[in-house]
């Protein structure tokens, strides 16, 4: 088994390099890039103003200027060519500058990256709390009214998006009955306020948004977690058990419920992109600035350094994540063995 891991370590960089070559080209290729809108808005500035076209009858930036862009941008050379400088500088711990906030893309990144964490990890804490207890209390309590009261709630939470519940939250509970803020991630006053004022601002501006992530993953976690355990439940190794005088609870906790955390732990290792990624939707209504926003406004931005910083983190904490499964599910099911 340690020399499975090992070559699934091994693979990690190789796959890096196949995901970022073909995004890295994608940005190279793709219209509408950064040159582009230079160009463009060059362009708007020249027809709304005096100045005269220099370059051409439909052009506002002179041969030389648009060199200066393309060195600038890092267009003046092959695609593969500037991969390669790319990585080389990714080796170095240079992610490159944004050509938004004309930053390094690491403090970009970084200043963004503990907001995200935070999210995903309460979300990933209280969903496996609650829905982990409920699964086996449905198995358990199959067609009785409080599986049918409960799969009612967790069916309609799962169906209503989670950015719409957000508007809705706070049209209601901020804009009405102002008992939350209206977004951001912390107050203005937040570093006057001593450590419990804080502690406190922080989760009065979480709760509406953790309401919103929470409501779409209940349904997923608990029904897996029934689903599962009634299988158990059924097979003939927890009935032998019940008929040797095993007592239903030791059988449900002791025998069932290991077999049951399988599909939990194969899924757990892909969490941890979410745990960062978030929902640019979710931090676009509540106004937070977290990861899955600076990606999005990356994208729409042009801003290849930070789109190329993003995909790189996310891939590798896939990679990661997957890895980290096979982990616990090598853990939980004492039958698998990888070779």
């Amino acid at each position: 088994m340690r020399d499975y891991f090992i070559r699934r370590f091994l693979l990690i960089p190789p796959t890096l390099i196949g995901v970022t070559i073909i995004v890295f080209a994608i940005t190279r290729l793709v219209p509408g890039g950064p040159l582009e809108r230079a160009i463009m808005e060059s362009q708007q500035l020249n027809n709304g103003g005096a100045a005269t076209q220099v370059a051409g009858a439909d052009m506002a930036l002179s041969e030389a200027q648009l060199k200066k862009l393309e060195e600038y941008y890092g267009f003046d050379k092959p695609i593969l060519e500037s991969y390669v400088t790319w990585v080389v500088k990714i080796l170095k711990g240079d992610l490159g500058t944004s050509y938004r906030y004309n930053e390094p893309v690491w403090d970009v990144i970084r200043d963004r990256f503990p907001i995200s964490l935070y999210y995903g990890l309460v979300t990933l804490i209280i969903t496996y709390i609650v829905c982990i207890p409920l699964g086996v209390l449905k198995a358990i309590k199959h067609r009785t009214p409080i599986d049918d009261i409960t799969s009612i709630l967790i069916f309609v939470g799962y169906a209503i998006p989670g950015y719409a519940l957000g508007s809705l939250l706070l049209l209601y509970f901020s804009v009405r009955l102002e008992w939350f803020p209206m977004g951001g991630f912390v107050s203005l006053s937040f570093e006057e306020k001593d450590l419990m004022g804080k502690v406190a601002d922080v989760i009065n501006h979480s709760v509406l948004p953790l309401i919103c992530y929470l409501i779409g993953s209940f349904a997923l976690v608990t029904l897996l977690v029934k689903n599962h355990l009634m299988d158990n439940l059924a097979a003939d190794y927890v009935r032998t058990a019940i008929a040797k005088g095993v007592s239903f609870n030791r059988a449900v906790i002791g025998h069932a419920m290991r077999n049951s955390m399988i599909p939990i732990a194969t899924t757990f290792g892909q969490n941890i992109v979410l745990l960062v990624s978030g929902s640019f939707l979710i931090e676009t209504i509540f106004d937070i600035d977290g990861f899955g926003l600076l990606g999005l406004t990356a994208i729409l931005d042009r801003d290849y350094p930070v789109v190329m910083g993003v995909v790189l983190l996310a891939s590798l904490l896939l990679l990661i994540g997957n890895i980290i499964s096979d982990i616990l599910v090598a853990l939980v099911d004492p039958r698998i063995r990888f070779q």
